[in-house]
């Protein structure tokens, strides 16, 4: 890539990162998705996915080392917050936060793909470019950045209790407010088999609780679960 090309990956590790990178091409290969590889196969040779491989394991370090040494509670307790900081979700938010997608490098059909495709790359940039600070700056600069980035998120998540599995949680609230057992119904598919969207509804009783969307059945279920205790909350704050 000419200086022209590389200026704004350096311009991203400056001030999103907070130093210049010596080796620019580990930044850059951090942010290009295998679909731009197959695109592009005379000029690029690698993706991001041995970058992800290993950013995962230094993210998931440096959250359990956090997390061990500032909190008491209980080794399941520790591994649901563990997981809610470290999901897609939260790792994707984060790459969009830091203004990941406009340096991605990914395939037209990738980048006019769904809302959950988009954020599972965001979350495996993400990932990478842990990898590629890891590489480059050594452990300790990577800790801080997951630090800054992902860790900050845990005041949120604990008072919103959004750790919590949100089809268990919903099953404790319904059993002590109505005294029944939430059930799942399908809604509606919609799309072809291998890009299907469900929508499911939760149910207490007959009455539907919170509707839900996703790429799978356990997904929809998890957003209709969510949205159930939020309908349960305003009845409280009512």
């Amino acid at each position: 890539m000419s200086g022209m090309q590389t200026a704004p990956y350096q311009d991203f590790a400056l001030k999103k990162i907070g130093y210049e990178f010596k080796n620019l091409d580990l930044l850059i290969t951090a942010l290009t998705h295998r679909s731009y590889v197959n695109e592009h196969k005379k000029s690029v040779t690698e993706h991001n996915e041995r970058l992800e491989f290993l950013g995962d394991a230094v993210l998931e370090l440096a959250v359990t080392d956090y997390l061990f040494n500032n909190f008491s509670e209980p080794e399941g307790i520790l591994t649901s917050w563990r997981s809610s900081l470290v999901r897609t979700e939260s790792i994707g938010e984060a790459g969009d936060a830091l203004g990941y997608e406009p340096l991605l490098r990914m395939s037209r059909g990738e980048k006019n793909g769904s809302t959950r495709a988009r954020q599972q790359i965001l979350a495996n940039a993400f990932e990478a470019v842990i990898g590629a600070v890891y590489l480059e700056r050594g452990y300790a600069d990577a800790e801080v950045f997951i630090k800054e980035h992902i860790v900050t998120k845990l005041d949120g998540i604990l008072k919103s209790g959004s750790w919590r599995d949100p089809k268990s949680h919903l099953q404790e609230v319904s059993q002590r407010i109505d005294g029944q057992t939430p059930v799942y119904r399908v809604l509606e598919e919609v799309g072809p088999d291998h890009d299907k969207v469900f929508s499911l509804g939760v149910y207490v009783g007959d009455k539907l609780m919170g509707n839900g969307s996703g790429s799978s059945k356990q997904h929809a279920q998890q957003e209709a679960a969510k949205a159930a205790l939020e309908t349960y909350d305003k009845q409280k704050r009512a």
